[in-house]
């Protein structure tokens, strides 16, 4: 029997995140490989509707992280990402998402073997839990369409991510050119 590996989704900052996972990889830090990583300039520009289309499209678990308060790139963008998120829970707790499915947290550039080790934590967390069926099944959702219809998406590994559309974003330069666990981002 094969055992279950779930799929992660990881929402990250471009500046600190993004930064700190790629350092995990120059130090040869081994992590699992369950996790994609999507690349935003900020984790203040998350739409949390994403993390749930996420869900909806078979994800068993979703990242979000950034730089940590006080650091921020763009001031005080993880401010906001920490208010929305108070909010979020809220949302949560009414659709019936498991909070351990998620994991909010604040990685810097500087800290890839806390990269390594918060993945690994999350990813043996979700893996005891589980495959996530049950959300898409609230919601209706068969796996086929959009979730929430949005505008434009992607594929990451077969699950949609939405608001990002290969139309404007350089996820296509970045597949061909053989990087597919960014997607998304800038060069």
């Amino acid at each position: 029997m094969q055992s279950f590996e779930p799929r992660i989704i990881a929402f990250v900052c471009n500046w600190c995140t993004y930064a700190g996972a790629d350092l995990t990889g120059t130090s040869r830090i081994k992590y699992a490989p369950n996790v994609r990583i999507v690349r935003l300039p900020c984790t203040g520009r998350i739409d949390f509707m994403a993390l749930l289309q996420a869900f909806g499209q078979g994800a068993d678990g979703v990242m979000v992280s950034g730089c940590h308060p006080g650091d921020c790139h763009y001031t005080s963008g993880n401010y906001h990402a920490r208010r929305r998120w108070m909010l979020f829970r809220r949302l949560l707790d009414f659709l019936g998402v498991d909070i351990r499915r998620i994991c909010f947290s604040w990685v810097s550039a500087a800290e890839g073997a806390k990269w390594a080790e918060l993945v690994n934590e999350f990813v043996a967390g979700v893996r005891a839990l589980g495959p996530y069926n049950e959300f898409p099944k609230r919601l209706g959702h068969r796996g086929n369409g959009r979730l929430f219809g949005a505008a434009g998406s992607i594929s990451v590994d077969g699950l949609a991510v939405p608001g990002m559309s290969p139309a404007n974003s350089d996820a296509r330069e970045e597949a061909r050119a053989g990087h597919p666990r960014a997607v998304g981002a800038e060069p």
